[in-house]
């Protein structure tokens, strides 16, 4: 299952042996259960989750409004499902929070990249790119990507010049440091994608098998 909660930045703590160890800083308040779909009604099981309470609740669209109030939940602003093999174990209005981590160990974030614009290849694909000498005509370009005279034409699909940035990124296997429910704060080791403030989502990271040799 995965928890909304937002990117608050990067800091830098110390292990028991005086290591030095460069985390990153979730804000995460209580997800609150909005629906909880069964194998009988909708056909699998699920648990739909609410984030991030809202200011102004009139902002909220009608369809939504009867959506939270069916529940006897306040509007948030953030919804999100996930999939759960026993649906009874949950119930609406229900609160998780990140003490939902404190025993996992390792997790997954998944956030949307910064957008850094309209790059080039040797930033965008990390391209060599050319001699550096002023009597070179080839410096931060792409090399030849034609054909010969059949079909003499680029393939689509090449590394080109373009948007860069701003997708739809996980990171895997993030150590849990800590998770603290009093302060709902859940902070990893290691970077997580997004900008500060940015919608992250946090699953527990699966469990490798080792392969039979």
């Amino acid at each position: 299952m995965k928890l909304m909660g937002k990117k608050i930045g990067m800091t830098r703590l110390f292990d028991k042996e005086g290591n030095l160890v460069v985390c990153s800083v979730i804000a995460a308040e209580p997800n609150v259960v909005v629906q909880v779909k069964r194998q009988e009604g909708e056909g699998y099981n699920a648990v739909q989750l609410g984030a991030v309470k809202l200011a102004k609740k009139k902002n909220v669209a009608k369809a939504q409004q009867g959506h939270f109030a069916k529940g006897g939940v306040e509007p948030r602003r953030f919804l999100a499902e996930s999939r759960v093999e026993k649906a009874e174990e949950f119930a609406v209005g229900q609160e998780i929070d990140v003490s939902y981590f404190a025993d996992a160990g390792f997790v997954d974030v998944r956030g949307v990249s910064k957008g850094k614009g309209y790059q080039g290849v040797i930033k965008r694909h990390n391209f060599a790119g050319g001699p550096a000498a002023h009597g070179s005509g080839f410096h931060r370009h792409g090399g030849s990507c034609g054909m010969r005279t059949s079909p003499g034409r680029c393939l689509p699909g090449q590394k080109k010049a373009g948007h860069m940035g701003d997708e739809t990124t996980t990171v895997q296997n993030l150590k849990v440091v800590k998770a603290d429910p009093e302060k709902q704060v859940l902070i990893v080791e290691g970077a997580i994608p997004g900008a500060r403030g940015g919608l992250v989502y946090v699953f527990k990271a699966k469990k490798k098998t080792k392969k039979k040799s």
